[in-house]
C-alpha cells in the first residue's frame, strides 16, 4: 500500500512538473501571435537555437578560466614588466589582536571616537592606530601587478570579440538595415558565425560572474554584478527565441568601446599619464556614441518600438526589451561619471595637469578608477 500510495505521489508529482513546464514555455509568452517553437524546428538544411546549444558554453566558460590563468602568468606578466609596472613595497601592520578584531568585524575605516577607545584598549597612541589601520588596509588591496593582470586579459579578449563581431556581421544586411533583423521572424535559420559568436560571449561573461569573487572588487561591484547578470540573461533569452540578429548587434555595440578602456587602464598601472588621457578620451567619445546614440535611438528602437508595426506585444516582447532598458540605465550612470571625470583634464580646468579625480570611475563591465598622478611621463 505504501509503495502504491508513494507511486501515485511521484506520478502527481511528475504530472505537475510536465503542467507548469507547458504553461512557462507556451507558445503564446514568447513569440508573437501565429508563432510558436515549432517554427524552430530544423528543416530543409537550415538550422535554428535550441535550448540544449547552451550548454556548449559552459566548456568554454571552463577554457576561459583556464586560458586566462596562463594568459595573466605568460603574457600579461612580461608585458607588464616591459611597460615598467612596478608595485611598491608594502609595509604590513604589527600584530594587534585588538585592532585586527575591530577590523575584520566591525570597520576598517574607525571614526575618530572608536580610534580613541582603542588607544585606550591597547595602550597605542591615537597617530598609532591611525598608522596600523592604514597599513592594514593597504596590506589587503590588490597589487598593481593583478590589476594590470585582470585589464590586459580583459583588453585581450574585447579587442579580439570587437573585430570577429564585426567581421561576422560586416556582410549582413541588417548590419546596415536594423529592421531588416525581423525579416522572418523568428524563422530565420542560425548561421556558423552566429552561433560561436553567441557561444563565446556568453562563455566569456560567465567566466567573469566565477572569478568575481576573486578578481579585484570595484566600488561599483553591485552594478557590474547586475551588469553580467542582465547580459547572461540578455544573452540566453534572445538565442532561445531567436533574437539572434538583435542579439549580436547588441554584443558588438558594447564591445566597440570596452578594449579602449581597459587599455587605458594598463598604461595608468604602468604611469604613462599622457597616453592614458589619450586612450581614455577615445574611450569616452567612443562610449557616448555607442551607448548613448547607437544603442538607444538605432537598436533599441528597432527592437522596441519596430516590432509593434509586425505583430502585437507578448511577454517575450516585454522580457526582452525590460533587459534592455536595465543595460541602457547602466549606461547612463557610467556616462555620467565618465563625463565628469572627462571635465577634469579638460584644458584650463586648475586640476588637469594631475589628472587626479577623487571620483571612482568605472565603465562598462567595472572598471578601476584612472587615477593618473604619477610621475613617470611619455
Amino acid at each position: 500500500m505504501l509503495f502504491i500510495a508513494a507511486r501515485r505521489t511521484s506520478s502527481a508529482g511528475l504530472l505537475m512538473l510536465s503542467h507548469l513546464s507547458q504553461a512557462v514555455w507556451a507558445d503564446w509568452i514568447w513569440f508573437p501571435e501565429g508563432h510558436g517553437w515549432a517554427d524552430l524546428t530544423n528543416r530543409d538544411g537550415k538550422v535554428y537555437p535550441k535550448l540544449p546549444d547552451l550548454w556548449v558554453s559552459i566548456p568554454i566558460t571552463i577554457c576561459f578560466l583556464f586560458v586566462r590563468q596562463i594568459f595573466e602568468r605568460t603574457v600579461a606578466s612580461p608585458l607588464a614588466s616591459l611597460l615598467g609596472v612596478h608595485d611598491k613595497k608594502r609595509v604590513c601592520a604589527p600584530p594587534n589582536p585588538v585592532l585586527e578584531a575591530f577590523f575584520c568585524r566591525t570597520s576598517k575605516h574607525p571614526t575618530q571616537t572608536s580610534i580613541e577607545s582603542l588607544s585606550k584598549k591597547t595602550g597605542c597612541s591615537v597617530r598609532q592606530v591611525q598608522r596600523w589601520f592604514r597599513q592594514r588596509r593597504n596590506q589587503g588591496r590588490p597589487s598593481k601587478l593583478k590589476k594590470f593582470q585582470e585589464a590586459s586579459w580583459r583588453f585581450t579578449f574585447y579587442l579580439l570579440a570587437f573585430f570577429a563581431g564585426l567581421a561576422a556581421l560586416v556582410d549582413k544586411p541588417w548590419f546596415y538595415d536594423l529592421k531588416l533583423m525581423w525579416e522572418d521572424f523568428p524563422k530565420m535559420p542560425l548561421l556558423p558565425s552566429q552561433y560561436w559568436y553567441y557561444m563565446i560571449e556568453l562563455g566569456f561573461y560567465l567566466s567573469l560572474v566565477v572569478s568575481v569573487a576573486s578578481d579585484v572588487k570595484r566600488k561599483d561591484f553591485k552594478e557590474q554584478v547586475i551588469h553580467h547578470v542582465a547580459t547572461i540573461a540578455l544573452i540566453s533569452f534572445s538565442w532561445l527565441v531567436n533574437y539572434i540578429r538583435a542579439g549580436t548587434l547588441i554584443m558588438l555595440v558594447h564591445d566597440a568601446s570596452d578594449y579602449l578602456m581597459e587599455s587605458a587602464k594598463m598604461f595608468n598601472y604602468a604611469g604613462w599619464r599622457k597616453t592614458c588621457n589619450f586612450i581614455f578620451t577615445m574611450f569616452a567619445v567612443v562610449f557616448i556614441i555607442t551607448r548613448l546614440v547607437i544603442l538607444p535611438f538605432w537598436i533599441i528602437h528597432t527592437t522596441l518600438v519596430y516590432p509593434l508595426s509586425l505583430y502585437k506585444p507578448f511577454i517575450g516582447f516585454y522580457f526582452f526589451n525590460g533587459l534592455m532598458c536595465v543595460l541602457q540605465v547602466l549606461q547612463i550612470f557610467w556616462a555620467a561619471l565618465i563625463l565628469r571625470m572627462v571635465v577634469k583634464f579638460l584644458p584650463g580646468n586648475v586640476r588637469s595637469t594631475t589628472f587626479n579625480c577623487p571620483l571612482s570611475l568605472y565603465s562598462l563591465n567595472g572598471h578601476t578608477p584612472l587615477n593618473n598622478n604619477h610621475r613617470k611621463r611619455d
